[in-house]
Protein backbone atom coordinates (compact mmCIF):
# COMPACT_ATOMS: atom_id res chain seq x y z
CA UNK A 1 0.00 0.00 0.00
CA UNK A 2 1.35 3.64 -1.28
CA UNK A 3 1.38 6.51 1.44
CA UNK A 4 -1.17 8.17 -1.10
CA UNK A 5 -3.52 5.05 -1.08
CA UNK A 6 -3.45 5.19 3.26
CA UNK A 7 -3.64 8.52 3.02
CA UNK A 8 -7.04 8.03 0.35
CA UNK A 9 -8.29 5.00 3.32
CA UNK A 10 -7.44 7.19 6.27
CA UNK A 11 -9.89 9.96 4.78
CA UNK A 12 -12.49 8.07 3.85
CA UNK A 13 -12.22 6.42 7.59
CA UNK A 14 -13.45 9.61 9.29
CA UNK A 15 -16.84 9.97 7.15
CA UNK A 16 -17.53 5.66 7.60
CA UNK A 17 -16.80 5.76 11.32
CA UNK A 18 -18.93 9.16 11.96
CA UNK A 19 -21.51 7.49 9.09
CA UNK A 20 -24.93 6.85 11.35
CA UNK A 21 -25.62 3.30 12.60
CA UNK A 22 -25.87 0.65 14.96
CA UNK A 23 -22.69 1.27 16.30
CA UNK A 24 -23.60 4.96 16.72
CA UNK A 25 -26.72 4.34 18.46
CA UNK A 26 -25.15 1.52 20.82
CA UNK A 27 -22.15 4.10 21.56
CA UNK A 28 -24.99 6.62 22.40
CA UNK A 29 -27.17 4.43 23.96
CA UNK A 30 -24.42 3.64 26.35
CA UNK A 31 -23.20 7.07 27.09
CA UNK A 32 -26.92 8.11 27.79
CA UNK A 33 -27.62 5.04 30.24
CA UNK A 34 -23.70 4.84 32.32
CA UNK A 35 -22.19 8.31 31.06
CA UNK A 36 -18.67 8.79 29.22
CA UNK A 37 -15.99 6.57 31.11
CA UNK A 38 -17.97 3.54 31.94
CA UNK A 39 -20.35 3.47 28.69
CA UNK A 40 -16.80 4.09 26.64
CA UNK A 41 -16.26 0.57 27.03
CA UNK A 42 -19.30 -0.27 24.74
CA UNK A 43 -16.65 1.01 22.15
CA UNK A 44 -13.55 -1.50 22.94
CA UNK A 45 -16.56 -4.00 22.28
CA UNK A 46 -17.81 -1.86 18.76
CA UNK A 47 -13.85 -1.94 17.68
CA UNK A 48 -13.29 -5.32 18.66
CA UNK A 49 -16.20 -6.44 16.45
CA UNK A 50 -14.78 -4.13 13.19
CA UNK A 51 -10.91 -6.61 13.62
CA UNK A 52 -13.07 -9.62 14.00
CA UNK A 53 -15.25 -8.83 10.51
CA UNK A 54 -11.26 -7.84 9.38
CA UNK A 55 -10.31 -10.99 10.10
CA UNK A 56 -12.94 -12.66 8.67
CA UNK A 57 -12.20 -11.27 5.26
CA UNK A 58 -8.99 -11.80 5.56
CA UNK A 59 -8.86 -15.20 6.03
CA UNK A 60 -11.65 -15.87 3.15
CA UNK A 61 -14.71 -16.81 5.26
CA UNK A 62 -15.85 -13.28 4.09
CA UNK A 63 -16.06 -14.56 0.79
CA UNK A 64 -17.88 -17.21 1.45
CA UNK A 65 -20.34 -15.66 3.90
CA UNK A 66 -21.18 -13.25 0.70
CA UNK A 67 -21.34 -16.26 -2.03
CA UNK A 68 -23.76 -18.34 0.32
CA UNK A 69 -27.27 -17.20 0.46
CA UNK A 70 -27.73 -19.70 3.42
CA UNK A 71 -24.64 -18.48 5.18
CA UNK A 72 -25.60 -14.87 4.67
CA UNK A 73 -28.86 -14.97 5.94
CA UNK A 74 -28.06 -17.26 8.65
CA UNK A 75 -25.54 -14.11 10.22
CA UNK A 76 -28.00 -11.43 8.94
CA UNK A 77 -31.07 -12.46 11.20
CA UNK A 78 -28.98 -13.04 13.87
CA UNK A 79 -27.45 -9.60 13.63
CA UNK A 80 -31.39 -8.25 13.20
CA UNK A 81 -32.83 -9.88 16.31
CA UNK A 82 -30.07 -9.17 18.08
CA UNK A 83 -30.61 -5.28 17.47
CA UNK A 84 -34.42 -5.40 17.78
CA UNK A 85 -33.29 -7.38 21.13
CA UNK A 86 -31.13 -4.31 22.22
CA UNK A 87 -34.49 -2.37 20.95
CA UNK A 88 -36.99 -3.70 23.10
CA UNK A 89 -34.78 -3.86 26.25
CA UNK A 90 -33.60 -0.15 25.81
CA UNK A 91 -37.45 0.88 25.35
CA UNK A 92 -38.75 -0.78 28.50
CA UNK A 93 -35.68 0.15 30.81
CA UNK A 94 -36.14 2.31 33.88
CA UNK A 95 -36.48 6.42 34.09
CA UNK A 96 -33.85 6.62 37.34
CA UNK A 97 -31.85 9.00 36.64
CA UNK A 98 -27.86 8.38 36.13
CA UNK A 99 -25.28 9.96 37.77
CA UNK A 100 -22.62 11.46 34.82
CA UNK A 101 -19.86 11.84 37.36
CA UNK A 102 -20.48 8.59 39.49
CA UNK A 103 -22.15 5.90 37.20
CA UNK A 104 -23.82 2.94 38.61
CA UNK A 105 -21.71 -0.24 37.85
CA UNK A 106 -24.54 -2.30 39.44
CA UNK A 107 -26.50 -1.84 36.17
CA UNK A 108 -23.76 -3.53 33.66
CA UNK A 109 -20.29 -4.92 33.87
CA UNK A 110 -17.85 -3.64 31.89
CA UNK A 111 -17.46 -6.98 30.55
CA UNK A 112 -21.11 -6.88 29.45
CA UNK A 113 -20.54 -3.33 27.63
CA UNK A 114 -17.99 -4.97 25.53
CA UNK A 115 -19.85 -7.71 24.53
CA UNK A 116 -22.75 -5.84 23.78
CA UNK A 117 -20.53 -3.74 21.69
CA UNK A 118 -18.51 -6.73 19.78
CA UNK A 119 -21.54 -8.70 19.23
CA UNK A 120 -23.28 -5.36 17.46
CA UNK A 121 -20.57 -5.05 14.99
CA UNK A 122 -19.38 -8.96 14.60
CA UNK A 123 -23.11 -9.50 13.82
CA UNK A 124 -23.72 -7.50 11.15
CA UNK A 125 -22.59 -8.88 7.67
CA UNK A 126 -23.45 -5.37 6.05
CA UNK A 127 -19.66 -5.01 7.92
CA UNK A 128 -18.49 -7.77 5.83
CA UNK A 129 -19.89 -6.86 2.44
CA UNK A 130 -18.57 -3.72 2.77
CA UNK A 131 -15.15 -4.49 3.45
CA UNK A 132 -14.64 -7.12 0.91
CA UNK A 133 -15.88 -4.09 -1.92
CA UNK A 134 -13.95 -1.51 -0.29
CA UNK A 135 -10.38 -2.90 0.69
CA UNK A 136 -9.28 -4.41 -2.17
CA UNK A 137 -9.51 -0.75 -3.28
CA UNK A 138 -6.29 -0.49 -1.26
CA UNK A 139 -4.22 -3.45 -1.35
CA UNK A 140 -1.19 -3.64 -3.72
CA UNK A 141 -1.12 -7.98 -4.68
CA UNK A 142 2.58 -7.49 -5.40
CA UNK A 143 3.39 -6.82 -1.58
CA UNK A 144 2.93 -8.69 2.01
CA UNK A 145 -1.05 -8.51 2.34
CA UNK A 146 -0.81 -9.02 5.92
CA UNK A 147 0.96 -5.60 6.97
CA UNK A 148 -1.64 -4.01 4.64
CA UNK A 149 -4.60 -5.40 6.25
CA UNK A 150 -3.12 -4.47 9.55
CA UNK A 151 -2.68 -1.03 8.42
CA UNK A 152 -6.41 -0.45 7.15
CA UNK A 153 -7.66 -2.15 10.23
CA UNK A 154 -5.73 -0.13 12.45
CA UNK A 155 -6.64 2.95 10.79
CA UNK A 156 -10.72 1.91 10.79
CA UNK A 157 -10.38 1.33 14.36
CA UNK A 158 -8.66 4.71 15.47
CA UNK A 159 -11.37 7.02 13.45
CA UNK A 160 -13.93 4.68 14.79
CA UNK A 161 -12.37 4.67 18.52
CA UNK A 162 -12.43 8.80 17.83
CA UNK A 163 -16.14 8.95 16.75
CA UNK A 164 -17.56 6.64 19.24
CA UNK A 165 -15.60 8.94 21.68
CA UNK A 166 -17.92 12.11 20.25
CA UNK A 167 -20.74 9.95 19.87
CA UNK A 168 -20.76 8.81 23.71
CA UNK A 169 -19.62 12.11 25.29
CA UNK A 170 -23.00 13.91 23.60
CA UNK A 171 -24.88 11.43 24.74
CA UNK A 172 -23.38 11.41 28.44
CA UNK A 173 -23.79 15.44 28.19
CA UNK A 174 -27.44 14.81 27.91
CA UNK A 175 -27.67 13.30 31.04
CA UNK A 176 -26.90 16.36 32.55
CA UNK A 177 -30.08 17.63 31.80
CA UNK A 178 -32.10 14.61 32.88
CA UNK A 179 -33.33 14.72 35.55
CA UNK A 180 -36.67 14.04 35.17
CA UNK A 181 -38.15 10.11 35.09
CA UNK A 182 -40.23 11.30 32.11
CA UNK A 183 -37.43 12.84 30.18
CA UNK A 184 -35.33 9.65 30.73
CA UNK A 185 -37.95 7.02 29.52
CA UNK A 186 -38.76 9.21 26.63
CA UNK A 187 -34.91 9.11 25.44
CA UNK A 188 -34.87 5.15 26.16
CA UNK A 189 -38.07 4.61 24.38
CA UNK A 190 -36.02 7.03 21.57
CA UNK A 191 -32.67 4.94 21.44
CA UNK A 192 -34.97 2.06 21.75
CA UNK A 193 -36.74 2.44 18.40
CA UNK A 194 -33.46 3.46 17.03
CA UNK A 195 -32.19 -0.13 17.57
CA UNK A 196 -35.77 -2.09 16.38
CA UNK A 197 -35.14 0.31 12.81
CA UNK A 198 -31.62 -0.43 12.63
CA UNK A 199 -32.28 -4.12 12.80
CA UNK A 200 -35.49 -3.81 10.30
CA UNK A 201 -32.93 -1.70 8.06
CA UNK A 202 -31.02 -4.62 8.33
CA UNK A 203 -33.12 -6.89 7.65
CA UNK A 204 -33.56 -5.53 3.84
CA UNK A 205 -30.19 -5.46 3.24
CA UNK A 206 -29.44 -8.15 0.58
CA UNK A 207 -26.09 -9.75 -0.47
CA UNK A 208 -24.56 -8.83 -3.69
CA UNK A 209 -25.47 -11.15 -6.56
Amino acid sequence: MTLSSWLTFFLASWAISFSPGAGAISAMSSGLKYGFARGYWNTVGLISGILFQFVVVGVGLGAVLAASELAFAIVKYLGVAYLIYLGWRQFRTDAAPVSVDTGNPADVSVRALVLRGFLVNASNPKGTVFLLAVVPQFIDPAHALTPQYAAIAGTLAFTDLVAMAVYTLLAARVLRLLRSPRHIRWMNRVFGSLFIAAGLFLATFRRAS
